[in-house]
């Protein structure tokens, strides 16, 4: 059974940086594509940011680009998000997410993620 757990969340300043971690297990993690996602209250979940499964290739939303940085370790089961200049408006619950096939091509899709994480808490006051 595949399980994300995801960590490094916290309310900061604006202008403060963040990483976050998620723990994979349960399948050969360095198969599949990792995704970052994103929902604030009141609104529906949102690409962050996505790593394929060898590390090669990154998405980023567009609201994010420049400022975060997705990155994997495949021999500690564990993805980041690198959050720097984090404003307001990046406020959410920060979801790690993989996918159900194995070395495809990354996704911003949400529908295009079989597992995820339970969320971590992001506040960032102005």
């Amino acid at each position: 059974q595949v399980q994300l757990v995801e960590s490094g969340g916290g309310l900061v300043q604006a202008g403060d940086s963040l990483r976050l971690s998620c723990a994979a297990s349960g399948r050969t993690f360095s198969n599949y594509n990792m995704g970052w996602f994103r929902q604030a209250p009141g609104e529906e979940r949102e690409f962050v940011a996505a790593v394929s499964w060898d590390g090669g290739n990154t998405l980023y939303a567009g609201s994010v680009k420049g400022r975060f940085t997705v990155s994997r370790d495949n021999a500690k089961n564990t993805v980041y998000l690198q959050m720097n200049s984090l404003q307001p408006e990046d406020t959410g619950l920060y979801y790690c997410a993989t996918d159900r096939s194995p070395r495809i091509s990354p996704s911003t899709a949400t529908v295009a993620y079989t597992y995820w994480g339970q969320g971590t808490q992001v506040t960032v006051s102005s």
